[in-house]
């Protein structure tokens, strides 16, 4: 591992200088950085900076601080109450322990777990701009199907922000030149060209909190997540999705999918295709072939377009 300086945060103004990382609970930037994949000249903690805290919102919905951990968050009365799906996600994702310790911003903004990004021995344009992308002719069974470019197709790996996306969170950010936010949908980007910037993030920029507006019909939400093993493994596939219905009618629909892309992908396609239709099977499948038609699996993840689409009508049956 490099050696490096550590400091605390004064305040949440305090700027990073050229070179310095922000450091919440260091459950995937730790690791990465024995890898020697990440190498900050300056680790700058923020975790006693009070963003911990799970407010409601005058106008209802809530406000996660950047600082709340996903253990705390998971187990909050409020989220599991009103945002079932929030929950799941973050229980179906890594461990007890390493739950105790995640943040919300550091879930957020964790990196790709593609093997060629995780070896800094590895050409890889996301740590070696211009190295190429050898996932596209190696191991890519577990990586993208949709958003990808010839440059990436490595995944997001977070099943928090899968639910986030569903649910229109929204991303408080402070900076050096004051404070915006972004919706959750739009923080992270598609690989395009520049695969090596996960998100809009500029430097020096900190997420202070994520707000989840108020939505009566989360409360029949939910998470279904695929994986290779029962615990303690990263998606193959997952949907999170929250389905109101009336009359046997779709009267709204929200739903979002994981490990398919470079992002959490909002299914708008499929959500404009479900309202009023009947709440069937076969709507909800025509939904999903209808998100899915832009799908360009590889050689080795081909089955991940039926992965999905069957998951999406099972899913929305168990809320229909």
């Amino acid at each position: 591992m490099k050696t490096f300086t550590y400091r605390t945060a004064a305040g949440v103004a305090d700027g990073l200088e050229p070179g310095a990382t922000f450091l919440g609970g260091g459950t995937n930037l730790v690791d990465l950085m024995k890898l020697g994949v990440a190498t900050p000249d300056v680790l700058v903690d923020v975790t006693r900076l009070g963003l911990d805290d799970v407010a409601e919102l005058p106008g209802g919905g809530l406000r996660i601080g950047a600082g709340v951990r996903n253990s705390d968050l998971a187990a909050d009365p409020r989220v599991r109450g009103q945002y079932p799906v929030l929950s799941q996600a973050l229980l179906a994702g890594a461990s007890g322990q390493l739950r105790n310790m995640a943040t919300t911003a550091g879930n957020l903004l964790q990196r790709t777990r593609c093997r060629y990004f995780m070896d800094a021995t590895m050409p890889c344009n996301k740590h070696d701009p211009g190295s190429g992308c050898p996932a596209v002719s190696g191991d890519h069974r577990n990586l993208a199907i949709l958003g990808a470019s010839p440059s990436c197709i490595a995944t997001h790996p977070s099943d928090m922000a899968v639910a986030l996306a569903a649910l229109d969170a929204v991303v408080r950010i402070s900076g050096p030149t004051g404070e915006r936010t972004v919706p959750v949908t739009e923080l992270h980007r598609l690989p395009g060209d520049t695969p090596e910037r996960d998100t809009v993030l500029e430097h020096g920029e900190l997420i202070t909190a994520v707000d989840l507006p108020p939505l009566e019909f989360a409360t029949r939400s939910t998470y279904r997540k695929v994986r290779d093993r029962a615990s303690y493994a990263f998606a193959v596939g997952s949907v999170a999705a929250a389905l109101q219905v009336t009359d046997g009618t779709v009267r709204d629909v929200r739903l979002a999918f994981g490990a398919v892309a470079h992002k959490p992908w909002r299914a708008s396609q499929a959500e404009e295709a479900l309202r009023g239709r009947p709440a069937t099977r076969e709507s909800f499948l025509a939904a999903a072939d209808a998100e899915l038609g832009a799908a360009r699996p590889l050689r080795d993840n081909t089955f991940k377009v039926a992965l999905i689409r069957n998951l999406v009508a099972s899913v929305l049956e168990g809320l229909s």
